[in-house]
């Protein structure tokens, strides 16, 4: 058991940095082309590595795929899919560091959330320390210095709607695995696109063919060695590794497109990252004293 989280943790770190990689070719990608079309191709590509996972695994694909709620399920991936096309677009217009410092709030909106959606009681400690957490994120977005933008409120909204989408598979969990649920995302989202692409979509240039082709490989291996941290341990024991991601975003943003870490970023960063984990942390300490 032991073994199967440091590997499932070890994983998690290169799937984190996998991700990063994604958003960094995603944000050079969005700069040159329709965010649309770049979005529907990743998750389109996952759909090609959910049919090759059935038939390699040799698994049955209700055993992978069948649920009692597929509305819920399809709606996750709904959610997911059109945050990803929001984020994407966010990062041509403050960059990979601002984007994902801000979105960095997104476990304290969860956290927020499941006291009325998930019928979950928090003491003052978690409150508090949410209410720490959103004054890092004003810090980071600092409104009354005329520095707060358009892709700020992107940002924000993009944190929203993926502590929406945990509110809702936390919801789903109750009846579906976490494999079941991953699939299901890659679902909704890829005929999601499908219908976004028909509305909004541009043919992508032939130019960054290369490029296209590395994203969507990021993808579908970072999608892949999900799947495999998920068999191997719980969801909730990976989630603060998810931060790493912040981490791994800003070198790429620092070394690649060259963008700037302000004072009022880190500080606001450091807020909210610690608020965040203090809430997972105190999570865990009440599930342990109620088992």
């Amino acid at each position: 058991m032991k073994d199967n989280t440091n590997i499932g943790i070890s994983l998690m770190i290169l799937t984190t940095f996998l991700f990063s990689c994604m958003d960094g070719v995603s944000k050079f990608l969005a700069e040159n082309n329709n965010v649309i079309s770049l979005v529907a191709l990743r998750y389109w590509f996952i759909i090609i590595f959910i049919f090759s996972y059935w038939v390699f695994t040799k698994k049955k694909i209700l055993d992978i795929v069948g649920t009692t709620q597929p509305f819920l399920q399809f709606s996750r991936g709904l959610i997911l899919s059109l945050n990803n096309c929001l984020v994407v677009y966010t990062f041509t217009l403050i960059g990979l560091i601002e984007t994902h410092a801000i979105i960095a709030c997104y476990p304290l909106i969860v956290a927020g959330l499941s006291v009325p959606f998930l019928g979950e009681k928090f003491g003052w400690r978690r409150w508090t320390a949410i209410a720490f957490g959103f004054i890092g994120v004003i810090i980071i977005l600092r409104p009354g210095f005329g520095i707060f933008s358009l892709g700020s409120v992107f940002a924000f909204s993009g944190a929203a709607m993926f502590a929406i989408y945990l509110i809702l598979t936390r919801y789903a969990s109750r009846k579906d695995n976490a494999v079941t649920s991953f699939f299901w995302t890659g679902i909704g989202g890829s005929v999601t696109m499908v219908f976004m692409v028909y509305f909004f979509g541009e043919n992508l240039s032939n130019e960054f063919a290369f490029w296209i082709l590395m994203m969507c490989i990021l993808s579908a291996g970072s999608h892949f060695l999900m799947v495999k941290i998920l068999e191997l341990v719980e969801a909730s024991l990976i989630q603060p590794y998810s931060y790493l991601q912040l981490v791994f975003s800003s070198i790429i943003g620092i070394f690649i497109f060259f963008e700037s870490l302000d004072l009022f970023i880190l500080l606001g960063v450091i807020i909210v990252v610690s608020s965040g984990l203090y809430t997972f942390w105190r999570e865990k300490v009440v599930k342990n004293l109620n088992c």
